[in-house]
């Protein structure tokens, strides 16, 4: 039965444990080892991220990944985004939502048991305190008896650790935002902007309170994720699993091996809780399935361990879909369906996000220009008889360098232009933009009596680069009056 169609399954007991602490215990299996290797890369990225260069040329900024807020720009190794292609952006969150849905589809909840920011950093922390207090008997033993100096001490030592991982990881989200070298050395001798302390105090004091306090409560009571994973999933993904079929009835390895020998039947389950004990919402998956699981394997981790002690098949807690349960009973093969609709169209709809982006990317134009018509009057008859329209260009220049554009027009024969300011130029106007700027600017186009529209006109401005050739069009009207 699914988590979406069996409400009473979702929540094991009140709706706020506030006064449940949860212990989970060290386990050792290939899940844990995953999420080792999750963490080391994750938190690997994103703390030595910002230190690593790119080289840009001269003049443009060597870290490979930067916000540059002041100059408005955006640099990922060799892409450079404007706030003008915010649609990257969308394209980003978009693949993101795709890729979210389809690891659903897959297995549930196993970017929460491996991905999700709040279980590696809590990982984290969790290692640490099993290095400081000891593994989950000595903890709660710990925390009921009275404080002694060697306790305020673990617990200074602890709470130490958890502020120095807080302050490291908002000091590594500031750096993303200017370069790294120069902001630590700014940081380290208090020279560099208060800002910047500001968010490193903010980050530090949310990193020590959801990883180090909160824990299991943001995935279980904050994240909206849970709710909405469960109206998307079916009967084929796989989750974390307890197997009753196999396990049920419970009952201790001696007596199980006593049952046997009789022909009566004995499940495999031994009740030891291993599972409960390294979960760490502190679910028992053999209640089903339940909304504060976060599909991270370490039950299944346990109960393999326990399972070899007693010389009995692993895979008793297993990733398993809603259907095998049933095949097995009635004494059918499992089955296993991951290429199904659902995926394929995630899959499809991933590929035709990212190849857009893609294409956009390749065929990116690093110079532009931009036309706007004035509003009122829409045109002006001059004494000899010759109609004037007045527009606002914007000419963009992506680019490290200064950039001269030449301006001409498509459209309206025998047009002449003038930038506001300047003379008449019957040919093509010059305009220098400086690099990475916008200049805004005042364009007229007049046309003589002879040679009016008699309607509006379609017309076309083209900025030239006179360096590489390059040029941007952007179309507007000519109005005769």
């Amino acid at each position: 039965m699914n988590a979406h169609q069996n409400p009473d399954t979702i929540i094991d007991g009140p709706l706020y444990a506030s006064d449940k602490k949860v212990y989970p215990q060290a386990v050792h299996g290939r899940f844990r080892r995953i999420k080792w290797a999750f963490m080391a890369v994750a938190l690997g990225l994103y703390y030595f991220l910002p230190f690593l260069r790119w080289s840009r040329g001269v003049g443009a900024p060597d870290q490979a990944v930067l916000l540059d807020i002041p100059h408005r720009k955006f640099y990922f190794f060799f892409i450079e985004l404007w706030p003008q292609e915010v649609y990257y952006f969308t394209g980003l969150l978009i693949l993101a939502s795709l890729t979210l849905f389809l690891l659903n589809a897959v297995a549930g909840r196993v970017w929460c048991g491996y991905m999700c920011p709040q279980t590696v950093w809590t990982d984290l922390f969790y290692a640490i305190e099993r290095w400081v207090e000891g593994d989950r008997r000595d903890r709660m033993r710990k925390d009921k008896e009275k404080l002694t100096p060697k306790r305020v001490w673990e617990l200074t030592v602890k709470h130490s650790l958890w502020l120095m991982v807080g302050w490291w990881t908002g000091g590594a989200w500031v750096l993303y935002f200017y370069d790294a070298p120069t902001l630590v050395r700014d940081l380290a001798t208090f020279h560099a902007d208060p800002t910047a302390y500001i968010w490193i105090a903010i980050l530090t004091a949310s990193t020590y309170m959801l990883a180090g306090h909160m824990r299991e409560q943001v995935c279980v009571y904050m994240c909206p994720w849970p709710r909405i994973q469960a109206a998307l999933t079916d009967e084929w993904a796989l989750n974390v699993t307890y197997r009753g079929d196999r396990g049920e009835p419970r009952i201790s390895a001696k007596k199980a091996i006593a049952l046997r020998a009789r022909g009566e039947p004995a499940g495999d389950c031994v009740d030891c809780r291993q599972c409960v004990a390294v979960c760490p919402t502190g679910v028992d998956i053999r209640k089903g399935s339940q909304l504060a699981c976060i599909q991270c394997g370490l039950c299944i981790d346990a109960c393999d361990n326990v399972m070899m002690d007693i010389g009995r098949p692993t895979g008793l807690i297993a990733y398993d879909n809603d259907l095998n349960a049933g095949r097995r009973s009635a004494g059918l093969p499992e089955v296993y369906k991951l290429v199904r609709p659902r995926t394929v169209l995630y899959v499809a709809l991933i590929g035709v996000v990212g190849g857009i982006m893609t294409y956009a990317l390749v065929n990116k134009k690093w110079t532009g220009v931009n036309v706007l018509h004035d509003r009122n009057p829409l045109a002006v008859q001059m004494s000899d008889g010759s109609i004037r329209n007045g527009y606002t260009v914007r000419l963009l220049n992506k680019n490290s360098d200064a950039r001269t554009f030449r301006l001409s027009l498509e459209g309206l024969p025998g047009a002449q232009l003038q930038i506001a300011g300047e003379a008449v130029s019957a040919t093509q106007p010059e305009i220098k933009v400086e690099p990475d700027q916008t200049l805004e600017l005042r364009l007229l186009i007049t046309t003589p009596a002879d040679a009016i529209p008699r309607e509006a006109a379609n017309i076309v401005v083209v900025a030239e680069d006179e360096t590489t050739g390059v040029f941007a069009r952007a179309r507007d009207h000519f109005f005769p009056k």
